[in-house]
């Protein structure tokens, strides 16, 4: 009977969930929803100095918010330090691990010398097969796994392919510290053991951690799990991805304004593809995902595509979706938790009506905000460069012959003011932009804006008419 897949998701909470840890993530969950089997959160927090409950709320909220979800309760490595000393005893036991007692005076002799010589830094080996009654009474020491001398350890990967590394350069590495607390290699093995994982998705920069991980493994007698080593990310550039090309947290993406579901088909694209498609649902992400299909080459992260993916989401989503994006994003930006006091009932309306003129000019929700802005403007308006510039003493002029025409519309609608505006600039011989750019201008404060007839029928008749009065001749 084939074993179900189980993958798990393993961040260490010293920082925010990056986007090469989400992306991690996302093909985690991909592959085993995939699989109609589970994917599996575990908090790798062993750095005590560095790790902390703030970093932990952060990783689960950008996944929440991501919508990536986690079967059962995320687990912490570092409560489990007492079953990965456990390992590190029986693998002494068995004679695949051993006591080190070299001092550090010792070792920095060993790699000076090694450099002097040529060779890789590395430990030589000396406690390997010394009886521990030789070291000094009480003395510390390190628990060292016993690598294997001569041979290979061969990792065979859904990504990399067959990656073949001699045991003569794993090294006898370090499984337990003198303090007694386990190292990055004995903790992951024995969690993900433990934690029935069949199938380790991650960077590709853990790929020599595999080798000598898999020695653990077959030293303990254990299965190993299939392994995918995925590419890094880069920058347009081709260098390693920094903060400066996007290597920001999920939070900082969010606050940004891109949607959730743009975000997810965005990063599924960063290394993995299905044919030429570009846009895919989350349900054909699933269906379609397989590790096969993710390339050897790192993936280049582009803030223009993302920006034009994200505006496609934006004109395809619910206006009632968008509202409720924009109301959740408002506390967390920069001058939104002035605009949600405003937020009411009839602002909420208004943003509504407006949703599908603001909708197709925006590729962000703070764009869509920004587009939004004259619905919270109150009069009378600051008017920005451009608008003052429109609004000369003519255009002014305008607008008060305009005023009496607008008072006539009943029922006040884009339609109806729209028909008296053409009617209007006809009588006057005037070019529809020489009236439509003082009323915006007027009506929102600025020189650009959704559609004008879409905004004097968003304010309404009675605050439309206000804003036009105000900027009168």
């Amino acid at each position: 009977m084939v074993s179900p897949v189980i993958t798990r998701f393993a961040p260490s909470p010293t920082g925010f969930l990056h986007i090469g840890g989400a992306r991690t993530a996302l093909f985690n969950w991909l592959y085993a929803k995939a699989n109609g089997s589970r994917m599996l959160l575990r908090i790798e927090d062993t750095d005590r100095e560095r790790s902390t409950d703030a970093a932990v709320a952060a990783i689960l909220d950008g996944l929440t918010w991501l919508g990536i979800d986690w079967d059962g309760e995320a687990i912490s490595q570092f409560e489990r330090a007492d079953r990965h000393r456990e390992v590190a005893d029986a693998l002494i036991a068995s004679g695949h691990a051993y006591r080190c007692y070299t001092t550090p005076e010792e070792l920095t002799e060993m790699r000076e010398k090694a450099r002097a010589e040529g060779r890789p830094p590395r430990y030589d080996g000396r406690w390997r097969d010394r009886d521990a009654s030789e070291a000094p009474e009480g003395a510390p020491f390190v628990v060292r796994i016993k690598a294997p001398l001569d041979g290979d350890t061969v990792v065979e990967d859904h990504v990399q392919g067959r990656v073949t590394f001699p045991n003569k350069d794993l090294d006898d590495f370090v499984i337990l510290r003198s303090d007694g607390s386990p190292t990055y290699m004995l903790s992951v093995v024995a969690d993900d053991h433990d934690m029935e994982i069949t199938h380790i998705i991650r960077g590709d920069d853990h790929l020599t951690n595999a080798a000598r991980q898999t020695l653990i493994y077959r030293a303990m007698g254990w299965d190993v799990p299939e392994f995918a080593h995925i590419p890094l990310i880069h920058g347009p550039d081709g260098a390693k991805l920094s903060k400066r090309h996007g290597a920001l947290g999920v939070e900082a993406y969010r606050a940004m304004g891109y949607l959730p579901a743009a975000m997810r088909n965005y990063l599924a694209r960063l290394g993995w593809s299905h044919g030429d498609d570009e846009i895919f649902s989350t349900e054909e992400m699933i269906s379609w995902f397989g590790l096969d299909a993710i390339g050897k080459s790192p993936a280049r992260f582009d803030f223009a595509k993302l920006e034009n993916l994200n505006g496609h989401y934006m004109r395809t989503a619910a206006d009632s979706d968008l509202l409720g994006a924009i109301v959740a994003l408002l506390p967390h930006v920069e001058g939104g938790p002035a605009l949600a006091a405003k937020l009411d009932e009839t602002t909420k309306a208004q943003l509504l009506a407006a949703m599908p003129g603001l909708k197709e000019r925006a590729k962000t929700l703070l764009e869509l905000i920004d587009g939004s802005q004259f619905i919270f403007s109150e009069r009378p308006l600051d008017l920005d460069d451009k608008a003052a510039k429109i609004l000369s003493d003519e255009a002014r002029d305008v607008l008060a012959r305009l005023v009496p025409e607008l008072e006539t519309v009943e029922p006040w609608s884009a339609e109806g003011c729209e028909a008296v505006v053409r009617a209007f600039a006809d009588r006057e011989a005037l070019k529809l932009g020489k009236v439509a750019q003082p009323l915006r201008a007027a009506l929102t404060g600025r020189g650009t804006s959704p559609g004008i007839f879409d905004v004097l029928c968003v304010l309404g008749k009675e605050e439309s008419l206000l804003r036009l009065r105000d900027q009168a001749a």
